[in-house]
């Protein structure tokens, strides 16, 4: 007896002011690969369900009350990244522009068909895993920066000895710090002046030579 592989259904909320609009949109996903586990009026509660349902994808209304879906998008696409389609009547190059700015994946034009549905929700659905992989390895990218160590401002050091003092107040030499606070190691060598001053037989030898 062979079991079958069943799919759960894709989760949708609907975000749609518009009450015969989201009704017609319910009765098109009626029977099909979508289960519609919220419906929104507003952004504002767009954003309440998003963050308490958890869904797969967010088909969202532009022109709605109190806080439009473009807003909406952004604030969802920062507090609680979703995969999120744009209904709108028109497409232009500004809004599309605008829309993706805010974290939108894909659109469709209303009234949507279902075929449309079909093709912009797996599209939305893959940009967004894209973006946030994107996120993932930026911030793994911000991490390395952060643990390079650089050496900024102004080191005290001692005008005798030329020790530097620490964040703990204790003092110690300069290759020892920069081992320590950089991704630098020392060599030692001696510079000219130095040679003349502490070796200045050797110094005279290598000048004569």
């Amino acid at each position: 007896m062979s079991v079958l592989n069943v799919q759960p259904p894709i989760r949708l909320v609907i975000a749609e002011d518009d009450f015969l609009v989201c009704e017609e949109i319910k009765r098109i996903l009626r029977d099909s690969a979508y289960e519609v586990v919220g419906e929104a009026g507003n952004g504002k509660q767009a954003i309440r369900m998003v963050s308490e349902l958890r869904p797969d994808v967010v088909l969202m209304d532009i022109k709605m009350p109190e806080m439009d879906g473009l807003e909406a998008s952004r604030r969802i696409t920062a507090e609680c990244p979703t995969p999120i389609v744009i209904m709108t009547a028109y497409e232009t190059a500004d809004l599309l522009e605008t829309a993706s700015q805010a974290g939108v994946a894909s659109f469709l034009t209303k009234p949507p068909q279902l075929a449309d549905i079909n093709r912009a929700i797996p599209i939305a659905m893959a940009r967004h895993t894209d973006l946030m992989e994107l996120r993932r390895v930026n911030r793994e990218l911000q991490t390395a920066l952060d643990e390079i160590k650089t050496l900024r401002g102004i080191l005290p050091m001692c005008s005798y000895c030329h020790k530097i003092r620490t964040e703990d107040d204790s003092w110690v030499d300069v290759a020892t710090y920069i081992y320590k606070n950089t991704e630098a190691d020392v060599s030692h060598g001696i510079c000219p002046d130095c040679l003349k001053e502490q070796f200045p037989k050797v110094f005279a030898s290598l000048v004569i030579e």
